[in-house]
């Protein structure tokens, strides 16, 4: 009985926005700036999701480290993005190479082009946290074995280079693939990928995929003859309350990708809210059904992955999608997780978080959905009308091209990420540096590289290990 009325409100309110407006007291592009303020700070809050995600997967013995990594993501990835990532990514055309890199923006330095602007500010800082994000899936697939110098090496390369070529690519207007300008389009449409299942998530998941098959399982995590071996984290309660605010920061991750909150975009961001809920949902319920089903067991650990693989699922069609087939994308989600996990657990792939099945595996599928399930209705509202009728998705129109560009960009983000990351990794395995050496691996990183536990009793030869490594008795990693 309520939304009986909600038309003459939101009527009453539109009065005022324009009132204010006409009056100067406020202008829809103050509103929009504040909306990506606001959409950073919300994504920027998913590093404290992920630091809890991971500290709760990994042993109390590398606590420590894998906390300073979530430290550095955010505060060393600031830096590296502020001087190189954000002008590759978002920068104007360079010498001919405007579909693939970009040539100004460089520090935000104005001196290649005009002055930055309050939205330039803006959008830096809404997608510095989007950037922070790419990298920090990486350090939570090969926690507890990956030396401090090859976690510096990746996310220099990963912030600086590889992932804003594939930012370029799609959300910047002069990208190869993008569908955010009026002609010379990938497939006649260009790729929608609104939020960046593609873009941020299968980025991440394939580098993390390059850095596992690389620095290899940790110890004890498959028997002699290959069988796996489970190895606990040390908090169920981390994992679950990390999980809370990842979905928490999903609603300025997706929503406010609109960019724009006045003139009409508070539809989109809102229908994307609410499509972003029910793939989480529906990812989350998925796993929990197939997880009883198949070892009688309601695993919280499943579950909490459900959510997240739903997440990373709708982020690629959360504004052009209706809700209904935000269901589908989230069920189909939760089915692609399991498969792929047991599919790295039988290649004998050690993935601390499952970082590799929920970013990978549900981003590739997050693309890929979209090319399916956007609506002529939902792209012309969130894209361009004038060609809603030929690159909505392939269950709603004739064409499909649409789903040809998702397929290609998917392709691309696979070999471009596989490619320029196993450069990295193995040259970091060449010299020696990607993996910490078995005593330290089994003495715990805290000891080794952080000063000792972050408490006093995790085994009987906890102090032991913490008192040498004070000494400079052991080894460190390098």
């Amino acid at each position: 009985m309520a939304s009986m009325n909600i038309a003459p409100e939101l009527e009453g309110a539109e009065k005022v926005a324009r009132n204010l407006q006409l009056e100067g007291v406020v202008s829809f592009e103050d509103a929009d700036i504040f909306w990506l303020l606001f959409g950073a700070i919300l994504v920027f809050l998913m590093q404290a999701g992920f630091a809890l995600l991971e500290v709760g997967s990994v042993r109390a013995k590398n606590t420590k480290n894998i906390l300073i990594k979530n430290l550095l993501d955010a505060s060393y990835g600031a830096i590296v993005w502020w001087l190189v990532g954000f002008a590759v990514a978002f920068g104007a055309e360079r010498d001919g190479l405007e579909e693939f890199i970009g040539g100004t923006l460089y520090a935000l330095s104005w001196n290649f082009g005009d002055r930055p602007t309050a939205n330039t500010y803006a959008s830096w800082l809404f997608q510095w946290a989007f950037a922070a994000a790419a990298t920090t899936i990486v350090s939570g697939t090969v926690a507890e074995r990956v030396t401090f110098t090859a976690y510096i090496t990746y996310a220099t390369v990963l912030t600086a280079f590889v992932y804003p070529c594939v930012v370029h690519s799609v959300w910047n207007a002069d990208g190869w693939a993008t569908a955010f300008r009026e002609n010379d389009l990938l497939n006649d449409c260009g790729v929608i990928d609104f939020a960046g299942s593609g873009v941020v998530h299968m980025t991440g998941g394939v580098a993390g995929l390059v850095a596992a098959i690389f620095v290899g399982p940790r110890k004890g995590r498959f028997s002699a003859s290959g069988e796996p071996i489970d190895i606990p984290g040390q908090s169920p309660i981390y994992r679950n309350l990390g999980t809370f605010i990842l979905w928490f920061g999903w609603f300025g991750f997706n929503g406010v990708s609109t960019l724009y909150i006045g003139d009409g975009f508070s539809v989109v961001a809102s229908k994307t809210m609410v499509t972003t809920v029910i793939a989480a949902a529906a990812g989350c319920l998925t796993c929990t059904v197939v997880g009883k089903a198949t070892t009688n067991i309601i695993d919280m650990d499943l579950a909490g992955n459900g959510v997240l693989a739903g997440l990373v699922s709708i982020t690629a069609p959360c504004s052009t999608c209706e809700p209904y087939g935000a269901l589908a994308i989230g069920i189909i989600g939760g089915l692609i997780y399991i498969a792929s996990s047991k599919l790295l657990v039988f290649m004998k792939i050690d993935d601390v978080v499952d970082a590799i099945p929920v970013h990978g595996f549900c981003g590739a599928w997050g693309v890929i959905a979209a090319g399916l399930f956007a609506t002529d209705f939902n792209y012309e509202a969130a894209y361009y009308s004038a060609r809603a009728d030929d690159c909505a998705g392939a269950f709603y129109v004739d064409s499909g091209n649409a789903l040809g560009a998702a397929v290609a960009f998917v392709v691309f983000i696979f070999f471009w990420v596989g490619v320029t990351m196993s450069i990295v990794f193995g040259t970091l395995s060449v010299l020696g540096v990607a993996r910490v050496d078995e005593e330290a691996e089994e003495m715990g990183l805290d000891a080794a590289e952080h000063g000792g536990f972050f408490l006093d009793v995790l085994s009987k030869s906890g102090p032991v290990y913490a008192s040498k490594a004070a000494k400079g008795e052991t080894k460190t990693a390098a």
